[in-house]
């Protein structure tokens, strides 16, 4: 078809527009063969605008759905009966969505009902245990449903695709966009220096001055935000991470703290109401993407209970521990150059320790081939579509 197309491309949180916006940007260097429509939905409101920004992308539609206390039934249905007028202004050739979040799912399901294809970017990720994690494996699982495009980062993933009886020639190996992302950002970086400046102030800002690292300390960047893990699960992480901030006093260990009052309560619980002043542990607030790619390019160690981090470290020779029990991503465990250690306490402490007393060990994980791509993932997606 040489006609032009309309592309819409959907997402609502930080993680999805990461890995989105150089796929729109990707899209927008082909004016003559694409019309580039993007609507946001909000569920992650701040962060998600703060990735708009960065990438100076403006959404044709905001669907704004955010309140405060919103469960998953909030989010699906408003996302759902949100999309249904402005597909039916827009009516797109395609409607494309990202991996796992509520926003994709509902999304995808909305284009269904006006029999709309849906390409689905990252797709074929699986744990195959539909509580873990949650609600995004289920939501992984349901958007593959629905999906007419398939475009899988690894052939894992693909291998994945065709045992759920996928077509195969609806499926396209690309690599994952975030390492797309990841290399934009990181080049954006290096080649501005007034902008490394504004980034080590927003770090000194935010709670973390970075010339510390000047000292020969090593830096432990630790993040943390799945639903699977609240409660019991965060407690045990934090009383962890509280263990090796005293093991190691010539260690920084820095956490960004989510949002989500479900994330901050066990810290108060482990370290206190003040979280100032506490040595070498440093709570910080949320960092929006440049400020977070900057301090993990310059961590020697990541404790992340995230998937897309799994991915966007290894890129930067970066050793992973997962807090988690399960990965969609066991391409990186394959490769080694991420490790689970769940949540519990013994196993991120030894693991943890391990990284940082061993060298051999270290570097064995640092310099791991990433198995997730090449920076042209979104290049591959676009001619799909030529």
């Amino acid at each position: 078809m040489n006609y032009m197309k309309t592309i819409m491309l959907v997402f609502g949180t930080r993680p999805e527009a990461i890995k989105m916006a150089p796929l729109v940007k990707e899209f927008q260097k082909h004016p003559d063969a694409f019309k580039t429509v993007v609507c946001v939905t909000g569920q992650h409101r701040e962060m998600l605008d703060q990735v708009l920004t960065i990438f100076d992308i403006k959404p044709d539609y905001d669907l704004n759905i955010m309140k405060q206390g919103q469960d998953l039934y909030d989010v699906t249905a408003r996302v759902l009966v949100g999309m249904r007028d402005v597909l039916k202004e827009v009516q797109p050739n395609v409607v494309l969505v990202h991996g796992d979040t509520t926003t994709s799912t509902a999304a995808a399901l909305a284009a269904f009902y006006q029999q709309i294809p849906v390409g689905h970017i990252e797709a074929g990720l699986r744990t195959h245990n539909i509580y873990s994690p949650w609600p995004e494996e289920m939501n992984r699982q349901i958007t593959g449903r629905i999906a007419t495009y398939n475009f899988a980062p690894t052939p894992l993933s693909r291998e994945n695709l065709l045992k759920e009886n996928v077509t195969e020639e609806n499926i396209t190996v690309t690599g994952n966009t975030v390492i797309d992302a990841l290399y934009w950002v990181v080049d954006k970086i290096k080649n501005n220096k007034t902008l490394d400046a504004q980034l080590e102030q927003i770090l000194s800002n935010a709670g973390y001055d970075t010339k510390r690292l000047n000292k020969g300390k090593r830096l432990v960047l630790i993040t943390g935000h799945r639903r699977e893990n609240f409660g019991k699960g965060f407690i045990n992480m934090c009383r962890a991470i509280q263990t090796l901030n005293k093991k190691y006093p010539d260690v920084d260990f820095v956490y960004p703290m989510h949002l989500n009052p479900n994330v901050r309560k066990p810290i108060h619980e482990v370290f206190g109401e003040d979280l100032n002043d506490l040595g070498n542990m440093f709570f910080i607030e949320p960092l929006e993407y440049l400020s977070f790619v900057y301090l993990m390019e310059k961590s020697a160690i990541v404790l992340t209970d995230s998937g897309g981090i799994q991915e966007e470290a290894p890129g930067l020779g970066k050793p992973v521990l997962v807090m988690r029990d399960t990965t969609e991503r066991p391409e990186a465990l394959s490769a080694g150059t991420v490790k689970l250690v769940g949540t519990d306490y013994d196993k991120i402490v030894n693991e943890v320790s391990q990284l940082i007393d061993n060298s051999n060990i270290y570097e064995q994980m640092s310099k791991a081939v990433n198995p997730y791509g090449d920076g042209k993932a979104c290049e591959r997606i676009v001619e799909n579509f030529k």
